[in-house]
């Protein structure tokens, strides 16, 4: 990530200190901001004591343009502020870890590129003081303004049950393992072990959309790249556990196909459409 967007707002001079249990979970955050002089926004939601999520976004021509997802969440003893900036990383969250020092909330990643560290500074109820860092010396630091929203239009469509069965934000939205499958390194020729692999492959298939964990699937058409195939995994917390899971692929575990696992982000209707597939096919694989 070359530029984590306007998720950030002002520099602490000097040293950071390690994370104490007393600190507490930086819950001023909850609320819209705004960056002076500029059409830049971040907005926080809290789910819960120990959890919020947000935003980053630009307003052109009255056009909310996200840049970027954020959390926050608090994992045993630590606090980690997690990125997913668009276009970037090839899709994977970034995490920083919280220290506290000088009343500043600094959030680092000493081995990511840019930005290593992510500071704010509460001046106020309503003033933060922004700065996103890196080890070089880059700094890009901010003033930020609390600002009332309007409350959103109230959805009239809305299922609250439904949101909740599906794992749905507030946004209707929840995180995916997206998996990119390419040609695999073994070049057997051995045609009876390749066929039972690749029918192993789609019965495989078949199990994890019966439990649920398998959501798309489907080939592509030839191409330059050797992509192959995707799938969209529901129900998995870590891409660790997506790998465990696709063990099961024999096509996968003997190297015919290649899987690359990425985070993504959609929404949470997504399985919905589940429901009707056995009544559109005539013919089965």
């Amino acid at each position: 990530m070359k530029a984590i967007a306007i998720a950030t707002l002002l520099f602490c001079w000097g040293l950071t200190q390690p994370l104490f249990s007393q600190v507490s979970f930086p819950h001023f955050l909850e609320g819209t901001w705004k960056v002076d002089d500029k059409e830049r926004y971040e907005h926080w939601d809290r789910i819960n004591a120990n959890e919020l999520k947000g935003l980053s976004y630009e307003l052109k021509n009255g056009k909310k343009i996200v840049s970027e997802y954020l959390k926050l969440s608090r994992i045993n003893d630590k606090i980690i502020y997690t990125a997913l900036v668009i276009g970037q990383n090839n899709g994977k969250e970034v995490n920083f870890e919280l220290t506290y020092h000088d009343s500043t909330y600094s959030f680092v990643n000493e081995a990511h590129d840019f930005p290593n560290y992510i500071r704010y500074t509460p001046l106020s109820d309503n003033r933060l003081h922004i700065v996103v860092e890196g080890k070089s010396g880059k700094i890009r630091s901010f003033f930020a303004q609390k600002i009332a929203t309007e409350t959103a239009a109230e959805n009239q469509n809305y299922d609250k049950d439904l949101a909740a069965k599906l794992g749905a934000d507030d946004y209707g939205m929840k995180s995916y393992i997206f998996v990119l499958l390419k040609t695999g390194s073994n070049i057997t020729t051995d045609q009876q072990f390749i066929s039972e692999c690749f029918k192993g492959h789609m019965e495989n298939i078949t199990r994890l959309v019966n439990s649920g964990q398998l959501i798309v699937a489907g080939p592509f058409g030839k191409n330059e790249s050797n992509f192959r195939g995707l799938f969209i995994l529901n129900h998995l917390k870590t891409i660790a556990e997506a790998k465990e899971v696709l063990q099961s692929d024999p096509a996968i575990k003997n190297n015919l196909l290649e899987a690359s696992f990425y985070t993504w982000y959609g929404s949470a209707a997504l399985s919905e459409y589940l429901s009707q597939v056995d009544k559109i096919w005539k013919k089965q694989h």
